[in-house]
């Protein structure tokens, strides 16, 4: 909880007192995250190009800061393309360049690229990046308390056991509740708030799952130990990440940004 509640704080302050705060700590998360995918990834023998990565990380968010999601995406196809030739002049077998290949673009776009989205959210003020923030949150409070008090169906029990098809319908009804009355307050169609209750408690639930997958076929437990009882980066910000362009898309076009 404690850990919980620095994260939260340190988030706050960096959108309240300056944008390049948040921007900052966008960037530090991302090489952390990324030094985490590389240790994972190590375990079934395959490499991210950590030093690639890295550039590409910073290069994908302060493009997006600086010139928009369009700039996010060139930044992005042009540190995998970096990628592809640092993997193909390593002297690897063609199998295994080809793993780890695909490895950074998988690296790449989980999280730098799904990141960025977030980076665009403050700059449209910082109300939206705290609805994304809350709403994700909200998912994951509403699905861990319904599933404790009523969770009888399980989800995925071959990737996740305590997930539960109740604790889902508590995340929906949690992420419901917390997008109509966010998007109403920001001056949209309370219906807006629906649909985007209804996508983001998929997409943060999907998160949780996908990263689930991946660290049980890589046998961990955690994706790292950064953080104490809490993991790593990674293992905070799964939902996070994949519920950022959902939000970035349905407020853009609530909005019409």
């Amino acid at each position: 909880m404690g850990v919980a509640v620095v994260l939260s704080t340190v988030l706050v302050l960096s959108m309240v007192f300056t944008p390049v705060g948040f921007l900052v700590l966008a960037c530090i998360g991302s090489l952390i995250a990324l030094s985490e995918l590389k240790a994972a990834f190590e375990r079934a023998h395959a490499d991210i190009a950590y030093p690639v990565m890295a550039v590409g990380a910073i290069g994908i968010l302060v493009s997006a800061f600086k010139l928009g999601m369009e700039a996010a995406f060139v930044s992005y196809y042009a540190a995998l393309g970096a990628a592809i030739i640092w993997h193909l002049v390593s002297g690897y077998s063609s199998r295994q360049t080809l793993r780890n290949i695909a490895v950074s673009a998988f690296a790449l776009g989980y999280v730098p690229l799904l990141a960025s989205f977030a980076v665009l959210l403050l700059l449209r003020g910082i109300w939206p990046v705290l609805l994304f923030v809350l709403i994700t949150v909200g998912n994951d409070t509403g699905g861990y308390i319904a599933g404790v008090m009523f969770g009888k169906h399980p989800m995925a029990p071959s990737i996740s056991p305590k997930k539960s098809w109740e604790g889902f319908a508590g995340s929906i009804t949690a992420t419901l509740l917390i997008g109509t009355i966010g998007m109403y307050l920001m001056g949209a169609r309370p219906w807006w708030g629906i649909i985007l209750g209804l996508l983001c408690a998929v997409t943060a639930t999907a998160g949780d799952l996908a990263e689930s997958l991946l660290k049980r076929d890589l046998g961990l437990k955690d994706m790292g130990n950064i953080l104490p009882g809490h993991g790593g980066v990674m293992d905070r910000l799964d939902s996070l990440l994949v519920t950022a362009p959902a939000c970035f898309l349905i407020m853009h076009m609530a909005f019409g940004w």
